[in-house]
């Protein structure tokens, strides 16, 4: 897992100007490529700090905390852990959504020592689900409807394989599912009207093949398909950044962590999307599924993602109801560094 994140943010460093040059999708800001790469970073570091903590405690003869060393050999752990740093950490939109997936795809892995096509299947079924519903209005042609097909592939393979938990059958629902979601990441020019018009795939979904090719290359020991760039329309070096011919979107992209209760966190969602759009908004840690009017008052962390007009009135709606933390405040239009509220 550490090898996948770790190969995951190189190619995505050296993909992310590409990427940046073809995203007009959902605003034409072209920071697509930047914001994976920082988010699959942030996870990836996690994981080399934790193993890198642990190790030092091991020559030193003192061990861990109980349950570290078991983690360490715990699939499922290890990507939650690093799920919660790209959620902490996560960039924009596509990094939000890389985040969601990574933490979603961790929880049928717990516990596990290994990965195989059922698990796969499983995990990457969860993850695109858990995508889905964290947008409050998903579109499909997007990373959204990659990590559609590449579950449906994979799950696929494992019920024609019977629940195989062999190498093999790994590698073949691995397989299956970096070549949907290819097949998936060309038929975005088609499903949007600006990516149409414009004669480009969408940058989120081809950043999520290269995730996903990332994570055949390192489970089968394989290298990377170059070849599953070729043809992308607009994927080529010598391409001028496309977004920069589009008018200027306006409006701030605000994100920031909160504390809230189920309720609250309903009614946060409503109030953003009311205000803006590509309102995203996703429990930090593990999961919970309410049971009844006694969880409403229970408080979780919340990881909140908006694209508005104007900031004010968002931040102040979001003070309304809690007192969140790291909130960024980015200005659309052009690529940028995300500015802290107080200096903004």
């Amino acid at each position: 897992m550490r090898r996948w994140l770790g190969k995951s943010e190189t190619t995505l460093g050296n993909h992310s100007d590409r990427l940046n040059a073809i995203n007009i999708f959902p605003v034409a800001d072209g920071d697509t490529g930047t914001n994976l790469y920082l988010t699959v970073r942030a996870a990836k570091l996690a994981l080399d700090d934790f193993a890198a903590v642990h190790s030092a405690k091991e020559a030193l003869g003192e061990g861990g905390r109980p349950g570290e060393t078991s983690q360490l050999g715990d699939v499922g752990a290890l990507l939650g852990r690093a799920g919660q740093a790209a959620m902490e950490q996560a960039r924009g939109n596509s990094g939000t959504l890389f985040a969601v997936f990574l933490c979603a795809l961790a929880e049928p892995l717990q516990g596990k020592p290994r990965l195989n096509a059922p698990l796969l299947a499983s995990a990457l079924n969860r993850a695109q689900l858990r995508a889905w519903s964290a947008l409050s209005e998903p579109v499909p042609g997007t990373m959204l409807s990659v990590l559609e097909a590449a579950a449906r592939a994979a799950g696929a393979v494992d019920a024609a394989q019977n629940g195989d938990e062999s190498n093999l059958a790994l590698g073949l629902a691995l397989d299956a599912a970096v070549e949907a979601a290819l097949d998936a990441v060309i038929r975005t020019e088609d499903q949007l009207a600006p990516l149409h018009a414009a004669h480009v795939v969408d940058a989120g979904g081809v950043g999520m093949l290269l995730i996903l090719d990332c994570l055949r290359s390192a489970v089968l020991g394989e290298e990377l398909r170059d070849e599953v760039l070729e043809g992308l329309h607009g994927y080529r070096t010598q391409d001028p950044h496309i977004h920069q011919h589009h008018p200027d979107d306006g409006g701030v992209e605000i994100m920031c962590t909160i504390t809230l209760s189920p309720l609250d966190a309903a009614m946060l969602r409503q109030r953003l999307d009311e205000l803006g759009d590509s309102v995203i908004l996703s429990q930090l840690g593990a999961t919970h599924e309410p049971h009844g009017d006694q969880d409403a008052d229970v408080d979780y962390r919340w990881r909140v993602h908006a694209h508005v007009p104007d900031a004010t009135p968002a931040v102040e709606l979001i003070r309304s109801l809690g007192e969140p933390s790291d909130i960024t405040v980015s200005q659309l239009a052009v690529p940028r560094e995300p500015v802290h509220e107080h200096d903004a």
